[in-house]
C-alpha cells in the first residue's frame, strides 16, 4: 500500500475505505459481509476508514467491526457532523457524543463538517460557538484532526479554506470534475496551504465505470495498457501529488483486492503524455451530447448579477451526458444551494460574459434554455424548501 502525509506528518494509506455503501441484507447492513470486506482492506494496508451521521448503520457498523478485530489504534476513523441539523451549540455536543457512543470509541481521528455549500453555512456554525468547541475537543484529544467536506463551487470553498486553520479537507473531484465543486484550482490552494485533501466520488458514484458511453468504453479496452474503466479514474488522482487519500465505496472482495492493488502502485507522475491523450479522448466521448461547449475557464465570471453561469451550464451538460436526475441535483448542490442566489433568471441580458467567452458561447439564449431543464416548478420549490432549512439562522 501506497502512503502519503496529513498536515503533521502522519501516514495515510492513498486508499481510503468509503463506509456509506455497505451492502444491505433484508434492509440492514450485512455486518458479516462488510467486516469480511473491511479486514481485507485492513490487511492490505488501507488505514483510512470514512463514515458519517447520516450514513444509516454505517457508524453502528463500522464500531462493531473495528472494536471485534481490536483494530481501534492501527486505523483512522473519519466520521463528520451533520451540520446542516445544528442551530445550538448543545447540538454540537448532542450529535458528537452520539457518534462517539456509535463508533465505540473515545476519539474521532479526522472529523469533518458534512456537506459544506457555502461559506455561509460555517459562518452558521461560528455563531454557534464551533471554534471554541473544536478547541475544546482537540485539546482533550477527543478529536485529533479538524476538516470539511464540500459540495458547493470554487469560490465558496476557497473562502471557507482560507477562513480557518483546517488540518484537512474531502472534496469531489475526478477526471470529468476537474473544473466544478472544488475542481482543480480547490485541490492546489489546499495542497499549497499544505491542507490533506481527501477525494470523494473518485468514479462519480460509478458513473465512470457503469454509465460510460459505447465510444468511452471501446477507448479503454483497446488501450494497451489493459487497465479497466475504475483505474483510469484511480489512476489520474494518484498521478497528483496534492492528493492524499483516494475514498472508494466498496462492497466486494473484487473491488477491495483491485483498488488495493491500483493503490499500490501509481504513484504521483506515472502517467505519460500518451496517457494523458487517452483521457482527452474518454473525456471527448463522454461529452458528446453536452449541450453546450463550456470548459468552465470562468472567464465570463463575474456576472454582475451573481448567476454562476459555470455551474448551470455544467449542470445543464449532466442532464445529457448522465442523466436529468444526476444533472438537477448537481444544480442543486453547486449553484441552487448558495446563500446569495446563482440562478439564470437572474440575468438581465447585459452580454458581457459573451465578449468574454474564448468560446464565443451564446450565454444568454443557452442560460434561458438551462434554466427551464433545470428548474421545473417542483425542482424550483424543493430548492426554495431546502435553502430557508440550511440557512436558518442559529439560536444564540
Amino acid at each position: 500500500m501506497q502512503y502519503r502525509k496529513d498536515k503533521y506528518g502522519n501516514d495515510l494509506s492513498a486508499l481510503g475505505y468509503g463506509c456509506m455503501r455497505f451492502t444491505k441484507k433484508g434492509g440492514n447492513i450485512d455486518i458479516d459481509k462488510a467486516e469480511k470486506e473491511i479486514m481485507a482492506a485492513y490487511n492490505a494496508g488501507v488505514n483510512y476508514y470514512d463514515t458519517a451521521y447520516i450514513y444509516s448503520g454505517s457508524e453502528v457498523a463500522l464500531g462493531e467491526i473495528v472494536e471485534k478485530n481490536g483494530i481501534r489504534e492501527k486505523i483512522n476513523i473519519a466520521t463528520k457532523l451533520p451540520q446542516y441539523m445544528i442551530t445550538t451549540r448543545e447540538a454540537l455536543d448532542k450529535y458528537f457524543n452520539e457518534e462517539l457512543s456509535r463508533l465505540r470509541t473515545t476519539y474521532v481521528d479526522y472529523y469533518l463538517m458534512h456537506h459544506l455549500t457555502d461559506v455561509a453555512q460555517w459562518e452558521k456554525l461560528k455563531d454557534v460557538g464551533i471554534i471554541d468547541w473544536i478547541k475544546a475537543k482537540k485539546e482533550s484529544g477527543a478529536i485529533r484532526n479538524i476538516g470539511f467536506s464540500y459540495h458547493g463551487n470554487t469560490d465558496n470553498f476557497l473562502k471557507i479554506l482560507n477562513d480557518y486553520d483546517w488540518d484537512f479537507c474531502q472534496v469531489q473531484y475526478n477526471y470529468m470534475d476537474e473544473v466544478s465543486q472544488a475542481g482543480v484550482t480547490g485541490v492546489k490552494a489546499a495542497a499549497e496551504k499544505g491542507i490533506p485533501v481527501v477525494i470523494m466520488e473518485p468514479l462519480r458514484g460509478g458513473k465512470l465505470v457503469d454509465l460510460l458511453p459505447a465510444d468511452a468504453k471501446n477507448i479503454i479496452k483497446e488501450n494497451s495498457r489493459g487497465w479497466s474503466a475504475a483505474e483510469w479514474a484511480f489512476r489520474w488522482l494518484y498521478n497528483q501529488s496534492e492528493v492524499t487519500v483516494v475514498l472508494s465505496g466498496m462492497n466486494s472482495m473484487e473491488m477491495v483486492e483491485e483498488n488495493c492493488q491500483i493503490a499500490s502502485d501509481a504513484t504521483p507522475g506515472h502517467l505519460t503524455d500518451e496517457d494523458h491523450k487517452v483521457y482527452e479522448s474518454i473525456k471527448s466521448a463522454i461529452s458528446a451530447n453536452e449541450k453546450v461547449g463550456c470548459t468552465g475557464c470562468r472567464y465570463c465570471m463575474p456576472c454582475p448579477k451573481g448567476v454562476d453561469i459555470p455551474g448551470i451550464f455544467r449542470s445543464y451538460n449532466l442532464m445529457y451526458t448522465e442523466s436529468k436526475r444526476e444533472g438537477r441535483f448537481n444544480f442543486a448542490q453547486t449553484v441552487g444551494l448558495t446563500k446569495e442566489p446563482a440562478f439564470a433568471d437572474q440575468c438581465i441580458g447585459c452580454g458581457k460574459c459573451e465578449q468574454h467567452c474564448p468560446q464565443s458561447l451564446p450565454i444568454r439564449e443557452k442560460l434561458k434554455e438551462a434554466d427551464k431543464a433545470l428548474r421545473p416548478l417542483h425542482y424550483k420549490i424543493g430548492i426554495n424548501v431546502v435553502r430557508k432549512f440550511m440557512f436558518r439562522k442559529a439560536k444564540k
